[in-house]
């Protein structure tokens, strides 16, 4: 493996690369204050994270602004990846992908329920076609591993899947790190998901605006979920503009706040 010339060492800590919802903040062509109004905190890519790992960083999803993301935070390298699921926010970037198995040495391992790597097969098609490839790096090469809601390793590191519902049609994984779990993109946890998040650190959770949706938690519903679970703190992600980083951080309760896009947490 050949290490990148420039990566941070991000060993023990839970990065979130991207707090926003599949439009990002600023909205386009929206003036609201949240919009233009230039807070750091309200600037929110689409959603991702990373965990620094023992045996390396395992990225959670490649939305579309992933360059941008992993340039910002310094990190040169990813050695694993896990998908919560197929929507566009959360896939499109996979192309950025593509330098990795440079300084690995192999592909970059997917890790993805059955149903998103049938998706990333369709919409990457160019990367499983059988024509030739024309030079090194020319398509992101990637070695597939099937999970599902049963308990597996990544990077030696054991990761427990939690059934999320993203509205009536759609299934979710979220993921247990230890005692820090990454739920984004939900309105509701499967009956077994309760225990699965009993007795966290940290809790991720999605809390897309203050209004109610039928495919995301509302701040009150995500608020609810969290005093149920009762993690010692909570951490929300996938907002929307209509959340202000400091006015809503303000009325929180005290083991409740806002993410942001480069806030890191410890993994424990």
């Amino acid at each position: 493996m050949v290490q990148p010339f420039c990566s941070q060492d991000i060993r023990g800590q839970f990065v979130l690369l991207g707090t926003g919802t599949s439009v990002g903040v600023p909205t386009i062509g929206c003036g609201c204050a949240v919009c233009v109004g230039g807070k750091p905190r309200n600037q929110r890519t689409r959603c991702a994270a990373l965990a620094g790992l023992p045996g390396g960083n395992l990225l959670i999803d490649t939305p579309p602004d992933l360059r941008t993301q992993l340039l910002r935070e310094g990190v040169g390298i990813v050695h694993s990846v896990l998908f919560t699921h197929a929507h566009a926010d959360h896939l499109f970037g996979l192309d950025d992908l593509r330098l990795f198995p440079f300084y690995l040495g192999h592909p970059v391992p997917l890790y993805a329920e059955s149903e998103v790597q049938a998706t990333i097969r369709q919409a990457f098609g160019y990367a499983f076609d059988d024509r030739p490839v024309t030079h090194a790096g020319a398509v992101p090469q990637l070695a597939f591993h099937t999970i599902d809601a049963a308990p597996f390793d990544v990077l030696g590191t054991p990761i427990l899947p939690v059934r999320l519902r993203h509205g009536p049609h759609f299934r979710v994984l979220g993921f247990r790190i230890g005692n820090l779990a990454y739920c984004t993109d939900t309105n509701e946890l499967d009956p077994a998901a309760w225990e699965l998040l009993a007795g966290l650190d940290t809790l991720i959770l999605d809390a897309l605006r203050a209004r109610p949706h039928p495919t995301h938690f509302s701040l009150g519903e995500a608020i609810a979920v969290a005093k149920r679970l009762a993690p010692r703190r909570t951490v929300f992600t996938h907002m929307s503009h209509e959340l202000d980083y400091d006015e809503v951080n303000a009325q929180l309760p005290p083991s409740m706040e806002l993410g942001y896009d480069g806030m890191r947490l410890p993994l424990t």
